[in-house]
């Protein structure tokens, strides 16, 4: 026979700014479950508009041509590199950077699922003999 008395989740909230007043989130959790006591934290929601300095701005076109262009020519920026094309298109290095990084990423991700599909076909090819 099996025990349906299970101990239901049980969550108290606290405002964190009651123990620190100068806390990143609002909320201090603490669960109940099963005798063990978990902590976490709330992030707050941004209640205003965002700042100037968090909002993302999109390329223009000319900027992702010459971007894609350098990315053909090389996968990996050296610092004199990053500097000249953040100079060229008016961006700050660091955004060169990361956009170097995502497009790294995506890159890697399409080479992944050219390989997948070519064994797939692969498979399939050996599997009809």
């Amino acid at each position: 026979m099996m025990d349906t008395s299970v101990n239901p989740k049980t969550e108290t909230m606290f405002p964190l700014s009651s123990f620190y007043p100068d806390a990143v989130s609002d909320t201090f959790v603490v669960s109940q479950q099963g005798g063990e006591v978990k902590q976490r934290r709330r992030r707050r929601k941004n209640k205003g508009g965002e700042s100037s300095l968090s909002k993302k701005r999109k390329l223009t076109a000319e900027q992702l041509l010459l971007l894609e262009e350098s990315f053909v020519n090389d996968q990996k920026l050296e610092t004199d590199r990053k500097e000249e094309l953040a100079s060229q298109l008016n961006l700050d290095p660091r955004q060169v950077a990361i956009w170097f990084q995502n497009r790294r990423a995506r890159w890697k991700t399409k080479k992944i699922e050219e390989k997948l599909t070519q064994i797939q076909t692969s498979h399939d090819s050996i599997m009809l003999r």
